[in-house]
This record gives C-alpha cells, structure tokens and sequence, in this order.
C-alpha cells in the first residue's frame, strides 16, 4: 500500500461525493471504487469517513481551483474568461449526463450545521477559490472590494447554477449565470477604465 493507493482512494472518494453526497457514500463503496482493500481506508486515514472527507475536500479544491488559470490566462480579457468558465462548466455538466458537479458543495450543503471540521474545510476550499480570483479581478485593473465582490459572484452563482442545472438536467442555467457574470464583471471593468 503506497501513496498511489492512497490517491486512488481520495480519488473515489472525490467522484462519489460528487454523484451521491456525503450522506449517501459509504466507505466500503469508496474502497471499491478506489480498488483498494477496505482496511486500506483506515490505514491511511484513521480518523475514518470525516478525515478521508476533508482530505476530498481539500483535494479536489485544488484541481478545481487549478482550473481558473486555464481559463483566465489565455482570454482576451476578464469579463471573456468569467463567461469561458461557465461555458466550460456547463459543458462539462452535460458530457457527465449531470451527474458530476462539485463534491465542495455536495457535502457543504449536507454537514455545514452537523460538522464543524468539515464545514472548516468546505470554507477554506471556498475562500481559496474567492481569494484566487480576487487576484484576477485585481490584476485586470479592478479595485479590492469591487474584486472580492465579483469573486464572491462567480463562486456562488457558479454553485447555485450547478444545483439548479442538476436538478433541471439543463445546462442553460450555468451559461446563463456566466452571462450575467460577463457582463457584471465587463461593467466593473468600463467603470475602472473611465
């Protein structure tokens, strides 16, 4: 059992997460997933479910929030990358038939009033993502509250939109949250520019 297994594990845990939620993964299905014997699990995460459940949280924030340089960095501006990042995720809700969506907000949603390590987690996720695109917002000229304000924008109607295109099985919803964010965030840029 080496490092390998142990990101299999998390892995699993992450894709789970994301098609069933926190309440409806169990940890013989994770190991299953993972093709990894059960007492793998615990060997590497003895705090069991919870522990295992932040390190997904954790991981899975990083190769989510590794996606905003793809789509911010080759973009003829900021309001055009905050519309390709919707773009993509609506594309992307459709090639998984709705299944996959963020396992961040799966499980924030289920343990935020239950568990407090998790909810930390969750939140930490949150604010790296908010923080990150804080900086792009700055970057592109904008001022620091203007920034956060449009940062905390794109994530949270970025969230609502996956909920809602899931529930409704249509993508539409997210394109069009990243319609309204292109254009709250090309405003925001005028404005700076005057």
């Amino acid at each position: 059992m080496g490092a390998a297994t142990r990101e299999r594990i998390i892995e699993a845990g992450s894709i789970l997460f994301r098609r069933q939620g926190y309440a409806g993964t169990g940890m013989k299905a994770i190991a299953a997933a993972a093709q990894a014997p059960f007492g793998s699990i615990y060997h590497f995460f003895p705090g069991g479910k919870d522990e295992l459940t932040g390190e997904v949280i954790r991981a899975a924030g990083r190769v989510y929030g590794a996606l905003v340089p793809r789509f911010f960095d080759g973009a003829p501006d900021t309001a055009v990358a905050t519309r390709c990042a919707f773009r993509g995720a609506a594309e992307t809700l459709r090639d998984c038939n709705y299944a996959d969506a963020c396992p961040i907000a799966a499980v924030a949603l289920e343990v935020a009033s239950t568990n407090e390590p998790l909810r930390l987690a969750t939140a930490e996720v949150f604010a790296h993502w908010v923080g990150g695109l804080t900086a792009r917002y700055e970057g592109a000229g904008l001022a620091p509250a203007v920034a956060h304000r449009l940062a905390v924008s794109f994530v949270s109607m970025l969230e609502g939109a996956f909920v809602l295109a899931r529930a409704s099985k249509n993508a539409q919803v997210v394109e069009d949250a990243g319609e309204i964010m292109f254009e709250a965030v090309r405003a925001a840029l005028d404005k700076a520019a005057e």
